[in-house]
């Protein structure tokens, strides 16, 4: 590569980004790939703490627009402390999450205009895109039953289902808007055809870059 490739995982609760991204890895990795993997909000000391108070603050209340500027600083310190760097390595950075999802969770569910989001995105981000994003979809109610069955929900997790059908409509929307970039993979299915349908994009996308 003559340079890196920056991947991101995303979707709704219960989409089963977890699994699907240690699949990938382990995809690029046979590819002969060496993977920088990491998550947001988190990768760094900041952005772990920032995640801290973002999902497991329960009882701290806060404007959607605390939440949102919350995320972008923890961004900040992950693009240059950990995915600049690694990009400038010839790696592919795998990420579950980015910046489609302060679209969806604070533009979508929590209403913050989408061109305020642009504005900050801009700002923090320059010029950096994914070069690939795989959106997990799966309807509210199947997701939510899932994620049910894990351990104690977090702060994002409490929301109700309007909540998230505004959040999964805005993934679509943005999917249907760039979709070179987003590629919408049905996580409804069982996890064979999951993966599957991700290995088809990787070798689309990934396998000559």
């Amino acid at each position: 590569m003559s340079k890196g490739l920056f991947i991101t995982l995303e979707g709704g609760e219960g989409a089963g980004k977890s699994t699907n991204l240690a699949f990938v890895q382990q995809w690029l990795q046979r590819a002969g790939r060496e993977v920088q993997v990491t998550r947001e909000p988190g990768g760094t000391e900041l952005g772990e703490r920032v995640r801290e108070i973002l999902l497991h603050r329960r009882d701290l209340q806060m404007s959607p627009e605390s939440e949102m500027l919350l995320m972008f600083a923890a961004r900040a310190e992950h693009i240059v402390k950990i995915i600049a760097p690694a990009l400038a390595a010839d790696k592919v950075v795998l990420c579950d999450r980015f910046t489609d999802a302060t679209y969806a969770y604070q533009g979508g569910g929590r209403g913050i205009p989408p061109d305020r989001i642009a504005v900050i995105e801009d700002w923090v981000q320059g010029d950096l895109r994914p070069d690939l994003t795989l959106l997990l979809d799966v309807p509210v109610a199947a997701g939510r039953q899932r994620a049910g069955q894990r351990s104690e929900p977090d702060r994002f997790e409490r929301e109700n289902n309007e909540f998230f059908m505004r959040v999964r409509a805005t993934y679509l929307a943005r999917a249907a808007s760039e979709p070179g970039r987003v590629r919408v993979i049905d996580a409804s299915q069982g996890l064979e055809k999951v993966q599957r349908q991700i290995a088809m994009v990787l070798e689309e996308v990934v396998r000559d870059r």
